[in-house]
């Protein structure tokens, strides 16, 4: 590699609402994974149900039909102006919550109504955070940028875990919630100063012209219609959704479980669980922001998703929290391969016009969580979790592979477009 290729890594940076935005993200991602670990948690221990967690994990999920038509809106009215608005949700109900907590008033039944509201705008923070970072940053250093902004979920998931579990068993639920509510806050202010100034577009070659004055409705079929008849897009997002049907419930939501009856520990085992697979995701995705231009992404993203269930095979038989926490690290390495490629893709190999829906429809994919954890809950309690695991295992790779042969022509071939390095 050259001798600035360390600047080459840094180079978003350079863009001044770039710098706003990454501790936006930073701060909301930190807030997020401290708030899911904490009242996943609670729920837990207070019920004494691996259904109710699931059903905790499952609400926070319920928006993902909702996704695309905040892509709509962010198309309208502008990416940054939507993310503020839904950032204040966030601080409202944290704030909420915080009150209840240092009141003694908190209860499963707050928490899973809290979780209903806050799950209807959640899921779709990804896709405008990725949408602004789009609008903000020129297309040659997507990659970059992308991985840089992908650190922001990962290492809020070392700090938010560790962190989180820290505090909570420390000093209680409401000086927790007072920080969650406070980095909150912090992000609206910073998604506020971010955004402000937009690259030239660049657009696809065979972009679809779009009426001038649509209706949201139009708009939102146009976008749907438009990741219909683009194969690359079609395949990504069908790739998306099956990674978070049968990948995600075991790598996030059910670690809660894992520790409790699996290896019988406590918060602080949790929290290094958590944190072992952000590691690995944070170091990959550092790796990224300066190597990735030396490899085909589509090919990469494929193989990672391979790899990733195969470890998390491994890790489904893990009975040990040593040798769980090092198969999860692993595993973090091999989600941001496949997760960073994914989303400079979508930005790099579509119509700027589009890009708040195909975001949004993007997030839509989020929504596979939902029956994952549901089916997982019902399946853990009568066969157990290695069975669990092995199951949504084989069919994450049979699909992967099937979604791989079935668009072979426009994700692994070396002149496809979404190869270019």
């Amino acid at each position: 590699m050259s001798a600035t290729a360390p600047v080459a890594a840094l180079a978003p940076f350079r863009v001044r609402s770039f710098r706003f935005q990454w501790p936006a993200d930073l701060a909301t991602s930190w807030a997020f994974e401290m708030e899911t670990l904490i009242l996943g948690w609670y729920v837990l221990v207070e019920t004494q149900s691996v259904f109710m967690l699931t059903v905790f994990a499952s609400l926070l999920y319920i928006g993902t039909l909702l996704a695309p038509m905040f892509g709509v809106m962010g198309d309208r009215i502008g990416h940054r102006n939507v993310l503020c608005a839904m950032r204040t949700v966030y601080a409202t109900l944290a704030t909420i919550l915080m009150v209840l907590a240092f009141t003694g008033l908190v209860t499963p039944g707050y928490v899973l109504i809290s979780a209903t509201v806050f799950g209807l705008v959640r899921p779709s923070d990804i896709g405008m955070r990725t949408a602004v970072v789009g609008d903000i940053v020129p297309a040659t250093q997507l990659m970059g940028a992308m991985s840089i902004q992908r650190t922001t979920q990962d290492s809020a998931r070392i700090a938010g875990a560790l962190t989180g579990a820290g505090v909570v068993a420390t000093l209680g639920m409401g000086p927790a919630y007072f920080v969650v509510a406070s980095l909150y806050v912090a992000s609206v202010l910073l998604t506020l100063k971010a955004g402000g100034a937009r690259t030239m577009p660049h657009p696809a070659p065979d972009a679809a012209p779009v009426p001038a004055r649509a209706s949201p409705w139009h708009e939102l079929r146009a976008g749907l219609a438009y990741v219909w008849t683009t194969p690359h897009l079609l395949a990504m997002m069908c790739l998306a959704f099956l990674l978070n049907l049968t990948a995600f419930p075991l790598f996030n939501s059910l670690l809660p479980y894992v520790a409790k009856e699996i290896y019988h520990a406590d918060q602080t085992v949790l929290g290094y669980m958590v944190a072992g697979a952000a590691s690995g995701a944070v170091a990959t995705s550092l790796a990224l922001s300066r190597y990735g231009s030396v490899v085909h992404p589509a090919r990469m993203m494929i193989i990672a998703c391979l790899v990733w269930y195969s470890l998390l095979f491994v890790f489904g038989h893990t009975p040990h929290p040593a040798g769980g926490i090092t198969v999860l690290i692993l595993a973090g390495c091999m989600q941001s391969l496949s997760q960073v490629p994914m989303a400079t893709m979508l930005l790099r190999n579509s119509d700027v016009r589009f890009r708040g829906r195909i975001m949004g429809i993007r997030m839509l994919a989020i929504y596979g969580n939902l029956p994952g954890l549901l089916i997982s809950g019902p399946l853990i309690a009568h066969f157990g979790f290695p069975v669990t695991a092995t199951l949504y295992c084989a069919i994450g790779l049979g699909f992967t592979l099937l979604i791989a042969v079935r668009w072979r022509a426009h994700l692994w071939r070396l002149d496809a477009p979404v190869n270019v390095r």
